[in-house]
């Protein structure tokens, strides 16, 4: 079984939109830590742009089968936190500067 990367991690989730936003989670800044154990166990801490955001199941729901599916992967753990709270800053320094921000 080959080990399991961040990178690896971090890539499955770039496919994982806001639909709200139109900005996968990764560029987003939603991630605040990714670990994967020798057994290829995935913890993820992550929040959402608010806690009153309306597509936090549906976010969450695809962020766990993405990371399910990736070859190889054992448990996954999805930690929802809210501190730090969100904000527009971290938004990746690429992706504003793509948006021209």
């Amino acid at each position: 079984m080959a080990q399991l990367a961040i990178a690896d991690v971090t890539n499955a989730l770039k496919n994982t939109v806001d639909p709200e936003i139109g900005i996968n989670i990764v560029d987003l800044g939603l991630l605040y830590d990714i670990k994967v154990d020798a057994n290829n166990n995935v913890s993820l801490r992550l929040t959402m742009t608010s806690p009153m955001c309306p597509v936090t199941s549906v976010i969450m729901a695809d962020v766990q089968l993405r990371l399910e599916n990736l070859p190889g992967v054992g448990k996954v753990n999805l930690d929802l936190v809210w501190e730090p709270a969100w904000s527009p800053e971290m938004i990746s320094e690429e992706f504003r500067v793509a948006m021209g921000a």
